[in-house]
């Protein structure tokens, strides 16, 4: 039953907006902007976090489901990611281009370029396209390059478009100015995650090799190097160290959000019940795809404490609220999209590997709030939020910057395989 409530909506509800009401006929890829109210603004800018998210979900959606018109729409977003985000004199992503495709916003934001990581590797293992895997590795090695701090571990925010130091690092206006965040790493984590677990895939078939060099012709038959699997390895574990040993709050179980460069926790006492819930699949598939027994044994235990400390958000009605302030005393009580999604995922991810009834019971009662109250019906997609008092969000964007078919997407595309395959 919920596997086809969950596949019904994605394909009837999610899939469709984006292909009918966003996709950009007279500039190439798809707009910008969707208000609330339902009116197109042609002449939005389009951002990189946008249009990766559109790559990523179009190819997920035909790699489980296998309809041409979503490989047509993935392809249409990689051809365009590739031509106009893809900074091709110095290597990276750009923030942001304007509707008709021109660099704007050229800075690096480290945040952007794992999720064009995370796009690219999911159409190399949707259509076993090679030159997408091999842009997604060079990507790769601009973090690598660039964000990666040797002295004192970690990732740093972003930098200008030359890669030189930047002074405002902020994801967004309503982000603390700290050089190194738990909202980067938790995005650099799950592309790293993608991408091993695509290079393994296709080393598994002797597919496809990488070359460093972009527009290489690649060899047929020729598998993997295993040094390219060893590399990625190797970050990703160190990753899934730095969330157990310094975004992980030992005392609380959140995960703090900023940090000096040295992991000093900045910004007060903040705690984002969304993304403690999102990190606890996200840090258990991270570990889970890297196979390392010691590695996930180390990680479940904290896997199922920072789902528990989540619990601080839910409602009786199974939804999440946003975040909470202890400091200054402030509750974030909007019922947001993304929220509700990674709650869903989270709950059953915990039902699915500890055999834990409660956690099923929450995420049904969630996925029934978000169909009865964040689901619109009549124009498509999710609406942006409902607040405490169950009105709605009339002011953010149905689609837009950062409104993108990808946690309610991968939401049902998560809980299809899941309940399909039992894993």
């Amino acid at each position: 039953m919920m596997r086809k409530e969950m596949q019904d909506v994605l394909e009837q509800n999610i899939l469709h907006f984006w292909m009918t009401q966003m996709v950009d006929e007279a500039h190439g890829g798809f707009y910008g902007r969707i208000d609330n109210s339902g009116t197109l603004h042609p002449e939005a800018e389009k951002g990189a976090i946008l249009n990766a998210r559109i790559l990523w979900s179009f190819s997920a959606a035909y790699r489980v489901l296998g309809n041409l018109a979503y490989l047509d729409m993935a392809r249409r977003a990689y051809d365009y990611f590739i031509e106009h985000f893809i900074d091709h004199e110095y290597g990276g992503v750009f923030w942001s281009v304007d509707y008709l495709g021109n660099p704007l916003d050229t800075k690096k934001q480290f945040y952007a370029i794992g999720f064009a990581i995370y796009g690219l590797s999911e159409y190399a293992r949707a259509t076993g396209d090679r030159e997408a895997l091999e842009y997604a590795l060079d990507l790769y090695d601009c973090i690598e390059e660039h964000a990666f701090d040797r002295e004192h571990n970690g990732y740093i925010e972003a930098c200008t478009r030359e890669w030189g130091e930047i002074a405002d690092m902020r994801l967004s206006e309503l982000d603390a100015n700290y050089p190194k965040s738990q909202n980067t790493h938790l995005h650099i984590i799950e592309p790293y995650t993608n991408l091993l677990r695509c290079l393994k895939e296709l080393h598994a078939q002797e597919s496809c090799d990488y070359v460093p060099v972009l527009g290489s012709v690649l060899p047929i038959g020729v598998s993997i190097p295993l040094e390219t699997i060893v590399s990625v390895e190797a970050s990703l574990r160190n990753l899934i160290d730095i969330f157990t040993d310094h975004i992980l709050n030992p005392k609380t179980h959140h995960l703090d959000l900023f940090f000096e460069m040295d992991w000093t926790r900045g910004a007060g006492r903040l705690e984002s019940y969304g993304h403690d819930i999102e990190c606890s699949w996200l840090l258990h598939e991270a570990a889970l795809v890297l196979g390392d027994q010691k590695v996930l044994a180390k990680v479940e235990p904290i896997v199922r404490e920072v789902a528990k400390a989540s619990e601080k958000g839910l409602r009786p009605d199974g939804s999440m609220i946003h975040e909470a302030n202890l400091d200054t005393g402030h509750v974030d009580d909007d019922l947001h999209w993304w929220v509700q999604a990674e709650n869903v995922v989270g709950w059953y991810n915990i039902y699915q590997y500890f055999g834990d009834e409660d956690a099923l019971e929450k995420a049904g009662r969630c996925w029934d709030y978000i169909k009865s109250q964040l689901i619109d019906t009549e124009h498509g997609e999710w609406f942006w939020s409902r607040h405490a008092d169950g009105s709605l969000n009339t002011t953010d964007d149905k689609a837009g910057f950062w409104k993108c078919p990808y946690h309610n997407s991968r939401m049902c595309l998560e809980m299809m395989e899941r309940i399909s395959t039992g894993r």
